[in-house]
């Protein structure tokens, strides 16, 4: 769902639209022909800003918040307000000095907080590795439920964040809720009810 910010981004072909209209109208008709069955979902990405293939883990995106609200973030909105996709995957770069998979201010204040999102929030792959940028305590704190592909190391940097306080039970609470209401939602589960039934979408 990005957009064309940068003509030499290598997966530009992928993205719906220079447009972000008809980008988040593409992403929202898509979703809900997935999402209405039973046991399906789809997930958006890469949120936020993830328009250069080159230095993808370590890029700066740097906007205004005009611009990031009006061109970067519209698509998203329209998707997530329109058709509550089951996921949404956070990108690998730095958005105004902040990695997406540890950002507050997208991840719970945006997303969440603004626009209503239900479903949950998955970091791209091995974006907490040591070359990754991101911090693996902080995506629970920030709202970013489920780290991928997932490893010892990022057990390891929860614990030692629960023990020294900087996270919390209700922190990764929060994420095992939202998590369990996806998986209530998916083919896992015998009984499960397509989302906009959950939720009266």
């Amino acid at each position: 769902m990005n957009i064309h910010r940068n003509p030499l981004c290598g997966r530009n072909f992928e993205y719906f639209s220079e447009d972000p209209l008809v980008s988040g109208i593409c992403a929202s008709a898509m979703t809900d022909g997935v999402q209405c069955g039973n046991g399906t979902g789809t997930t958006i990405k890469h949120f936020a800003c993830n328009n250069l293939e080159d230095n993808r883990k370590g890029s700066d995106s740097v906007l205004s918040e005009r611009a990031l609200r009006e061109i970067y973030l519209r698509g998203f909105e329209i998707a997530i307000k329109k058709s509550q996709p089951m996921g949404l995957m956070t990108s690998y770069n730095l958005v105004n000095g902040v990695h997406s998979a540890n950002n507050y201010d997208l991840c719970t204040q945006v997303a969440r907080n603004e626009w209503g999102y239900k479903g949950m929030i998955m970091t791209d792959w091995t974006t907490t590795d040591s070359y990754g940028g991101s911090e693996a305590w902080m995506c629970p704190k920030v709202g970013n439920d489920l780290i991928m592909p997932g490893a010892r190391s990022d057990e390891e940097s929860m614990a030692a964040a629960l023990a020294e306080g900087k996270l919390t039970d209700d922190d990764l609470r929060s994420c095992a809720e939202r998590l369990i209401n996806v998986i209530l939602r998916t083919n896992a589960f015998k009984n499960s009810v397509p989302y906009r039934t959950r939720f009266g979408f």
